[in-house]
C-alpha cells in the first residue's frame, strides 16, 4: 500500500509538471459516431447515439476483457495467478510475468480513460483534472467484486449521478452545492458499505490479491 500511495504522489507530481505547457490548450472536437437516423429517435436517440466514439469503445473494452477472462487460455491463466499463485507456479506459468502484463493493460486502460477525461469531457488540460476520479476507479473495483460488467454499470452509476448534480447545480437547487460535489462520492461509499455487508464482507476478489510472490518456497 505504501509503494502504490507513492507512486499515486509522484504521477499526480509528474503530471503537473508535465502538463504545465498544456494548460488551456484546447484539442479538437471529437466528432459523435455517425449513427443517422438512429440518432433522431425519440428519447433513445439522444441516450443512445449521440455520444462520442470513447463512450462506445468503453462497451466493446468491457466485453473484450470479460470474453478474454472466460473464454481464452491467457485469461484462464490470469485467473489462475490472481487466485492462487503458488498453485499457478507450481503448474508451469511465470508469475511475474503475468503480473506484470496485468498491471501493464490495467495502466493502459487508466491511460485511456485520462485521455478522455483531458480530451472530451473537460475538453482541456488543467491542474488536478481527475479529481480524485481514479479513486473512484479503484472503488468501482470492489463494488463490482472483480467482474467486468458489473464495473461498467457501477461506472455509469456513478457518472449518472455526477451528471445529476451538475443538472441540479444548473436549474438552481436549493441545495449547498458542496452537498451536491460530494454527493458522487458519498453515494459510491455508501453503495461499498451496502456490498460488504451483504455479502458478509467478502468482495469477491482474487485470492492472491496483494500477496507477494516468492519462486523459491
Amino acid at each position: 500500500m505504501a509503494s502504490g500511495l507513492a507512486l499515486t504522489l509522484f504521477g499526480l507530481g509528474l503530471s503537473s509538471l508535465v502538463g504545465q505547457g498544456y494548460v488551456g490548450v484546447k484539442p479538437p472536437a471529437t466528432p459523435d459516431v455517425p449513427w443517422g437516423p438512429l440518432a433522431d429517435l425519440p428519447v433513445l436517440g439522444r441516450m443512445l447515439f449521440s455520444h462520442d466514439p470513447m463512450v462506445y469503445l468503453s462497451v466493446l473494452a468491457v466485453a473484450a476483457v470479460w470474453a478474454g477472462l472466460r473464454f481464452t487460455r491467457a485469461g484462464l491463466i490470469l485467473r489462475a495467478v490472481g487466485e492462487n499463485h503458488d498453485a499457478a507456479h507450481a503448474l508451469g506459468y511465470r508469475v511475474g510475468r503475468v503480473r506484470l502484463a496485468a498491471i501493464l493493460f490495467g495502466g493502459a486502460m487508466a491511460g485511456l480513460g485520462g485521455a478522455y477525461v483531458s480530451l472530451v469531457r473537460v475538453p482541456q488540460w488543467t491542474d488536478g483534472i481527475t479529481a480524485g476520479a481514479g479513486w473512484i476507479a479503484l472503488a468501482l473495483v470492489v463494488f463490482a467484486g472483480w467482474r467486468p460488467w458489473r464495473v461498467l454499470l457501477g461506472a455509469w452509476l456513478f457518472g449518472g449521478i455526477a451528471v445529476l448534480q451538475l443538472n441540479l447545480q444548473a436549474v438552481g437547487a436549493r441545495i449547498p452545492v458542496a452537498y451536491l460535489s460530494s454527493a458522487p462520492y458519498l453515494v459510491t461509499i455508501l453503495v461499498l458499505v451496502l456490498i460488504s455487508s451483504g455479502r458478509g464482507g467478502r468482495t469477491g476478489a482474487p485470492g492472491s490479491l496483494g500477496q507477494t510472490f516468492h519462486a523459491s518456497r
